[in-house]
């Protein structure tokens, strides 16, 4: 499985490529201005998207990656628990909302054949 990590905290993304290096091949890019050329790039199974970054936010970048590639899967990785924002990202097309405090529910999500593809 191929995966794309988005986000601007490179200690956070080293964390993520660690804990998931069994599961999946990660890629990487620290902002939502770069999400869409390495999503182009890298073709991922999944992105791994913060919604809080400089620049283009999450959001931003989430609904421009589906606008091209509509069956992109992207769950949302964030410090933010807000119901307006899983309301939000769940209309911008997210199909997960986990936070960053409890990764045990993330690999155990993508540690399943039926999401692997």
């Amino acid at each position: 499985m191929r995966m794309l990590v988005v986000d601007d905290n490179p200690a956070f993304r080293r964390v993520l490529r660690f804990f998931l290096a069994d599961l999946a091949q990660v890629h990487e890019c620290e902002d939502g201005s770069e999400a869409l050329a390495s999503y182009e790039e890298h073709r991922p199974d999944w992105v791994l998207m913060d919604l809080s970054m400089p620049g283009m936010s999450g959001l931003a970048a989430l609904r421009q990656i589906l606008a091209v590639h509509p069956e992109a899967r992207v769950a949302i990785l964030t410090q933010t628990d807000s119901p307006a924002l899983r309301a939000a990202a769940t209309q911008a097309g997210a199909r997960h909302y986990f936070l960053k405090d409890d990764l045990t529910h993330l690999q155990s999500l993508f540690a399943s054949p039926s999401l692997s593809r």
